[in-house]
Protein backbone atom coordinates (compact mmCIF):
# COMPACT_ATOMS: atom_id res chain seq x y z
CA UNK A 1 0.00 0.00 0.00
CA UNK A 2 1.30 3.46 -0.91
CA UNK A 3 1.69 5.74 2.10
CA UNK A 4 0.21 9.22 2.29
CA UNK A 5 3.70 10.74 2.05
CA UNK A 6 4.43 8.74 -1.11
CA UNK A 7 1.08 9.76 -2.61
CA UNK A 8 1.85 13.41 -1.85
CA UNK A 9 5.27 13.17 -3.48
CA UNK A 10 3.82 11.50 -6.57
CA UNK A 11 1.19 14.22 -6.88
CA UNK A 12 3.84 16.91 -6.50
CA UNK A 13 5.95 15.34 -9.24
CA UNK A 14 2.97 15.23 -11.57
CA UNK A 15 1.94 18.86 -11.08
CA UNK A 16 5.26 20.71 -10.82
CA UNK A 17 7.93 21.15 -13.42
CA UNK A 18 10.96 19.02 -12.44
CA UNK A 19 13.78 21.02 -10.88
CA UNK A 20 16.75 20.71 -8.57
CA UNK A 21 14.64 20.98 -5.43
CA UNK A 22 12.65 17.97 -6.56
CA UNK A 23 15.80 16.00 -7.40
CA UNK A 24 17.33 16.74 -4.00
CA UNK A 25 14.15 15.56 -2.26
CA UNK A 26 14.09 12.05 -3.72
CA UNK A 27 14.07 9.23 -1.18
CA UNK A 28 13.56 5.88 -2.97
CA UNK A 29 14.59 4.22 -6.25
CA UNK A 30 10.95 4.31 -7.37
CA UNK A 31 10.84 8.06 -6.70
CA UNK A 32 13.92 8.52 -8.86
CA UNK A 33 12.46 6.59 -11.79
CA UNK A 34 9.21 8.56 -11.68
CA UNK A 35 10.95 11.90 -11.30
CA UNK A 36 13.44 11.46 -14.11
CA UNK A 37 10.80 10.01 -16.42
CA UNK A 38 9.28 13.48 -16.33
CA UNK A 39 12.56 15.37 -16.73
CA UNK A 40 14.56 13.29 -19.21
CA UNK A 41 13.50 14.95 -22.46
CA UNK A 42 13.96 18.52 -21.22
CA UNK A 43 16.89 17.99 -18.82
CA UNK A 44 19.71 19.07 -21.14
CA UNK A 45 18.05 22.37 -22.02
CA UNK A 46 15.93 23.23 -18.97
CA UNK A 47 18.64 22.38 -16.46
CA UNK A 48 22.09 21.73 -17.92
CA UNK A 49 22.14 24.57 -20.45
CA UNK A 50 20.04 27.12 -18.55
CA UNK A 51 21.96 26.57 -15.30
CA UNK A 52 25.35 26.45 -17.06
CA UNK A 53 25.99 23.07 -15.44
CA UNK A 54 29.76 22.60 -15.48
CA UNK A 55 30.14 19.37 -13.53
CA UNK A 56 30.01 16.80 -16.37
CA UNK A 57 32.76 18.59 -18.30
CA UNK A 58 34.90 19.11 -15.19
CA UNK A 59 34.54 15.47 -14.17
CA UNK A 60 35.60 14.36 -17.65
CA UNK A 61 38.56 16.74 -17.59
CA UNK A 62 39.64 15.41 -14.20
CA UNK A 63 39.51 11.84 -15.49
CA UNK A 64 41.57 12.71 -18.55
CA UNK A 65 44.16 14.76 -16.65
CA UNK A 66 44.65 11.83 -14.26
CA UNK A 67 45.46 9.54 -17.18
CA UNK A 68 42.14 7.73 -17.38
CA UNK A 69 41.44 5.39 -20.28
CA UNK A 70 38.81 2.96 -21.51
CA UNK A 71 36.81 0.92 -21.32
CA UNK A 72 34.95 3.34 -19.03
CA UNK A 73 31.72 3.01 -17.07
CA UNK A 74 29.73 6.23 -16.67
CA UNK A 75 27.88 5.46 -13.42
CA UNK A 76 24.68 7.42 -12.94
CA UNK A 77 25.11 8.65 -16.49
CA UNK A 78 21.78 10.45 -16.77
CA UNK A 79 21.42 11.93 -20.24
CA UNK A 80 25.08 11.26 -21.04
CA UNK A 81 26.66 14.69 -20.60
CA UNK A 82 29.86 13.36 -19.02
CA UNK A 83 30.19 10.61 -21.60
CA UNK A 84 29.71 13.15 -24.35
CA UNK A 85 32.55 15.23 -22.90
CA UNK A 86 34.82 12.17 -22.68
CA UNK A 87 34.05 11.15 -26.25
CA UNK A 88 35.15 14.56 -27.53
CA UNK A 89 38.62 13.74 -26.20
CA UNK A 90 38.64 10.29 -27.78
CA UNK A 91 38.07 8.33 -24.58
CA UNK A 92 36.28 5.01 -25.08
CA UNK A 93 34.66 2.61 -25.30
CA UNK A 94 32.02 4.02 -22.96
CA UNK A 95 29.12 2.27 -21.23
CA UNK A 96 26.38 4.11 -19.32
CA UNK A 97 24.60 2.87 -16.18
CA UNK A 98 21.61 4.61 -14.64
CA UNK A 99 18.47 3.79 -12.68
CA UNK A 100 16.28 5.71 -15.15
CA UNK A 101 15.50 4.09 -18.50
CA UNK A 102 14.19 7.43 -19.73
CA UNK A 103 17.47 9.20 -19.01
CA UNK A 104 19.39 6.34 -20.64
CA UNK A 105 17.24 6.70 -23.75
CA UNK A 106 18.40 10.32 -24.00
CA UNK A 107 22.01 9.25 -23.41
CA UNK A 108 21.79 6.77 -26.29
CA UNK A 109 20.74 9.56 -28.63
CA UNK A 110 24.12 11.22 -28.13
CA UNK A 111 25.68 8.25 -29.96
CA UNK A 112 28.74 8.05 -27.72
CA UNK A 113 27.93 4.92 -25.69
CA UNK A 114 28.65 1.36 -26.70
CA UNK A 115 25.96 0.06 -24.34
CA UNK A 116 23.56 1.26 -21.64
CA UNK A 117 22.76 -0.61 -18.43
CA UNK A 118 19.64 0.02 -16.38
CA UNK A 119 20.81 -0.49 -12.80
CA UNK A 120 20.33 0.73 -9.25
CA UNK A 121 23.93 1.45 -8.27
CA UNK A 122 23.15 0.59 -4.66
CA UNK A 123 22.02 -2.89 -5.69
CA UNK A 124 25.04 -3.57 -7.89
CA UNK A 125 25.90 -3.38 -11.57
CA UNK A 126 25.32 -6.49 -13.73
CA UNK A 127 28.77 -6.57 -15.30
CA UNK A 128 31.72 -8.94 -14.78
CA UNK A 129 34.09 -8.29 -11.91
CA UNK A 130 37.10 -6.17 -12.93
CA UNK A 131 35.72 -5.34 -16.38
CA UNK A 132 36.37 -1.57 -16.64
CA UNK A 133 39.69 0.29 -16.74
CA UNK A 134 38.05 3.57 -15.78
CA UNK A 135 34.92 4.88 -14.06
CA UNK A 136 33.35 8.33 -13.99
CA UNK A 137 30.28 9.67 -12.24
CA UNK A 138 28.93 13.20 -12.48
CA UNK A 139 26.02 14.53 -10.44
CA UNK A 140 25.07 11.22 -8.83
CA UNK A 141 26.76 11.52 -5.44
CA UNK A 142 24.49 14.26 -4.12
CA UNK A 143 21.40 15.01 -2.05
CA UNK A 144 18.48 12.66 -2.73
CA UNK A 145 20.61 10.24 -4.73
CA UNK A 146 23.41 7.95 -3.51
CA UNK A 147 26.16 8.10 -0.93
CA UNK A 148 29.43 6.29 -0.19
CA UNK A 149 27.59 2.99 0.30
CA UNK A 150 27.67 2.63 -3.52
CA UNK A 151 31.47 2.68 -3.72
CA UNK A 152 32.00 -1.10 -3.22
CA UNK A 153 29.72 -1.89 -6.18
CA UNK A 154 31.71 0.49 -8.38
CA UNK A 155 35.01 -0.98 -7.24
CA UNK A 156 33.77 -4.50 -8.01
CA UNK A 157 33.35 -3.83 -11.74
CA UNK A 158 36.75 -2.15 -12.17
CA UNK A 159 40.19 -3.67 -12.64
CA UNK A 160 43.23 -3.02 -10.46
CA UNK A 161 44.72 0.33 -11.44
CA UNK A 162 41.43 1.65 -12.84
CA UNK A 163 41.14 5.43 -12.70
CA UNK A 164 38.08 6.94 -10.98
CA UNK A 165 36.66 10.45 -11.29
CA UNK A 166 33.58 10.96 -9.11
CA UNK A 167 31.91 14.31 -8.54
CA UNK A 168 30.54 14.68 -5.01
CA UNK A 169 28.45 17.66 -3.91
CA UNK A 170 30.60 19.34 -1.24
CA UNK A 171 27.78 19.81 1.27
CA UNK A 172 26.68 16.20 0.74
CA UNK A 173 30.31 15.04 1.08
CA UNK A 174 30.29 16.25 4.66
CA UNK A 175 26.71 15.19 5.44
CA UNK A 176 27.19 11.63 4.13
CA UNK A 177 30.66 11.27 5.69
CA UNK A 178 32.53 10.50 2.50
CA UNK A 179 35.79 11.42 4.23
CA UNK A 180 35.45 8.51 6.65
CA UNK A 181 34.46 6.17 3.81
CA UNK A 182 37.54 7.10 1.78
CA UNK A 183 39.74 6.69 4.85
CA UNK A 184 38.46 3.13 5.28
CA UNK A 185 39.09 2.33 1.62
CA UNK A 186 42.61 3.76 1.81
CA UNK A 187 43.43 1.88 5.01
CA UNK A 188 42.04 -1.32 3.55
CA UNK A 189 44.16 -0.81 0.42
CA UNK A 190 41.13 -0.81 -1.86
CA UNK A 191 42.08 2.54 -3.39
CA UNK A 192 45.19 4.72 -3.71
CA UNK A 193 46.34 8.16 -4.91
CA UNK A 194 43.23 10.00 -3.69
CA UNK A 195 42.97 13.72 -4.45
CA UNK A 196 39.91 15.94 -4.00
CA UNK A 197 40.04 19.11 -6.13
CA UNK A 198 37.07 21.40 -5.45
CA UNK A 199 35.19 22.99 -8.36
CA UNK A 200 32.18 25.20 -9.00
CA UNK A 201 29.11 23.24 -10.08
CA UNK A 202 27.57 26.10 -12.07
CA UNK A 203 28.90 28.88 -14.26
CA UNK A 204 28.24 32.52 -13.55
CA UNK A 205 26.83 33.76 -16.83
CA UNK A 206 23.47 32.03 -17.27
CA UNK A 207 20.05 32.52 -15.68
CA UNK A 208 19.29 29.59 -13.40
CA UNK A 209 15.72 30.20 -12.32
CA UNK A 210 14.94 27.55 -9.69
CA UNK A 211 18.65 26.80 -9.14
CA UNK A 212 19.52 30.32 -7.89
CA UNK A 213 19.65 29.00 -4.34
CA UNK A 214 22.49 26.67 -5.35
CA UNK A 215 24.43 28.99 -7.69
CA UNK A 216 27.55 29.06 -5.51
CA UNK A 217 27.58 25.36 -4.67
CA UNK A 218 30.78 23.41 -5.15
CA UNK A 219 31.71 19.77 -5.62
CA UNK A 220 34.77 17.66 -5.05
CA UNK A 221 36.10 15.60 -7.94
CA UNK A 222 37.34 12.48 -6.17
CA UNK A 223 40.26 11.21 -8.26
CA UNK A 224 41.77 7.89 -7.24
CA UNK A 225 42.86 4.51 -8.55
CA UNK A 226 41.66 1.09 -7.54
CA UNK A 227 44.56 -0.53 -5.71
Amino acid sequence: MISFAEQSLMALMETRKPNLDGAYGLTTPADSKRFYAGWAKSYDQDFAADAEYLLPQLTAQGFISAGGRGPVLDAGAGTGLCGEALAKFGIGPLDAADISPDMLAEALRKDVYRDVIEADLLAGIPMPRGYYRGLVSSGTFTHGHIGPEALPALLRVTAAGAQFALSINAKFYRKAEFGAAFDRLLRGQWIKDLTLPEVQIYGQGTSRGSTDEYKDDTAYIALFKKA
